[in-house]
């Protein structure tokens, strides 16, 4: 159950925040700042979500995602940035977790559904709050989200979660 619930926070972090990119860079990245190892450490436990759940094909087209990030977009990830990411999560992680399980239970339709919806809502939510100097971070966990969502539409065979990641597509 412990792994089960740190597996779901991880995924996460990986499927709504800016932080998403925060995961595992490709291996032929340069070792990582240490504010940046600590948010790899720790970022996942600021989120304690209790309904809120990735479909597991989300997460394998977000974790496939970060995994090909190119060297250009892994340069975002400095030391102050995941400071202030740090800094963020630890001050608005019980917050954006409520919001998500607020919404994924509010929200119908199957787990795609769900998923999509509630992750735009607290993402649009939550991404103006987070600090100028994440914004590199940012610019690359969106298209980490796009690049997923669009993987996703195309190859959903059902026509609820097609919908539901083609409108996600756009994210905040």
């Amino acid at each position: 159950m412990a792994f089960r619930r740190t597996l779901r926070r991880t995924l996460l972090a990986a499927a709504v925040l800016s932080a998403s990119v925060l995961t595992t860079p490709s291996a032929h990245a340069a070792p990582l700042p240490p504010a940046c190892q600590d948010a790899l450490l720790k970022t996942l436990d600021k989120f304690p979500v209790t309904y809120f759940t990735v479909p597991e094909k989300a997460k394998t087209a977000l974790f496939d995602e970060v995994g090909a990030l190119s060297e250009a977009d892994q340069e975002a990830f400095t030391q102050p940035a995941c400071t202030a990411w740090n800094n963020w999560a630890t001050a608005n992680g019980q917050a954006v977790a409520t919001d998500l399980d607020n919404r994924y239970q509010k929200a119908g339709g199957g787990a795609c559904v769900k998923f999509a919806a509630s992750s735009v809502g607290t993402l649009k939510k939550f991404a103006p709050q987070i600090p100028e100097k994440t914004r590199g971070l940012e610019k690359v966990a969106k298209k980490v989200w796009k690049n997923a969502m669009q993987k996703l539409s195309t190859e959903a065979t059902n026509a609820d979660c097609r919908k539901a990641y083609d409108g996600a597509k756009a994210g905040w």
